[in-house]
């Protein structure tokens, strides 16, 4: 028996953005139909500030699998020019248990959680869209202005970054404008990626336009937030699982704490959207909110793609195991 091992660069020589968009909708659709099952994520709080997230998830059908996520997240990573996202992805054969791949886990969550956004944006945004603001200039920021740039004609896109060097060198690398201010890069903006590790709100309702998108990235932790409660309460909001959301979002439970928001607060899961049980954007003057919690079945996909084009190219190390 062998185990096929696929390192950061296999992932992306295999992993294309568009690609990853279509499987990511593809996902979505079936967990909303029932394809597809994952528990809450369990996470592991040592006294430190990382932590460790093992994140399972199962594919049944003609070729079930079962999939492992073991991530740890080392927010000063960033300050280190490391991803704060390190693991591995784990596919095992559904019926036999069989241990068949390992990939790196950066990699694939880079890229998915971006392309969920890309999901959440074509579903969301005003038709004609196309005033882009970047929050944060790290690996998500890097990776949401590829993300953008796929599925938003004609962008206009702009960075912002509590450091401004950093924020210049994604602006010369996306062909952006960089901001020194978040006021700044929100100006009129129709479509925002909020993609901060910031523990406190670093966007206010009265900085946003009417009718805006916002994908809101980096409070995927209870401890993070992006987001004042006026933002979240004010927005149509959808997520990409209820469960998720009520657990685990910093944004959600900051506005729960501040202004007493309930779970009806929620308009639909993005999967919903995708079935047509559930209706997107309303109006043009209408603000949306996608909170993005990253969730298994998402890696379980971008997994599977990766694996199969993988062995297509014989790409990546078959190990003994």
């Amino acid at each position: 028996m062998s185990v096929l091992i696929l390192s950061e660069a296999d992932v992306r020589a295999v992993l294309d953005m568009e690609s990853c968009i279509e499987a990511m909708e593809d996902a979505l659709a079936a967990l909303a139909r029932g394809e597809l099952a994952m528990p809450l994520r369990t996470i592991f709080r040592p006294p430190s500030e990382e932590l460790l997230g093992l994140m399972p998830a199962y594919r049944g059908g003609t070729e079930p699998l079962f999939s492992l996520k073991e991530i740890v997240i080392a927010p000063a990573n960033s300050a280190r020019g490391l991803d704060p996202h390190q693991g591995a992805v784990l596919l095992h054969e559904g019926e036999t248990g069989v241990l068949r791949a390992v990939l790196n886990a950066s990699a694939i969550t880079e890229i998915r959680t971006a392309a969920v956004s890309a999901v959440a944006t074509r579903l969301l945004a005003r038709p004609g869209a196309r005033r882009v603001a970047i929050l944060g200039s790290g690996v998500q920021g890097r990776s949401h202005a590829e993300a953008m740039r796929a599925v938003v004609d004609d962008i206009e896109l702009r960075v912002w970054s509590r450091t401004p060097a950093h924020a210049e060198a994604l602006a010369l690398e996306a062909h952006a404008l960089a901001c020194e201010t978040v006021e700044e890069a929100l100006a009129d903006a129709e479509i925002v990626c909020t993609c901060t590790a910031a523990r406190e709100p670093v966007v206010r309702l009265e900085w946003l336009s009417d009718g805006a998108h916002v994908n809101a990235v980096g409070s995927s932790v209870p401890s993070a937030r992006e987001l004042d409660a006026e933002v979240v309460a004010a927005a149509s909001l959808f997520v990409d699982r209820r469960e998720s959301t009520v657990n685990e979002s910093g944004d959600w439970l900051g506005a729960v704490r501040e202004l007493g928001l309930t779970a009806d607060h929620i308009r639909a899961e993005l999967g919903e959207l995708l079935v047509g049980t559930h209706e997107g954007r309303r109006d043009d003057s209408e603000l949306t909110l996608f909170e993005s919690l990253g969730l298994a079945v998402e890696d379980l996909a971008a997994a599977a793609l990766c694996v199969g084009r993988a062995r297509e190219r014989r790409l990546g190390v078959e190990v003994d195991f």
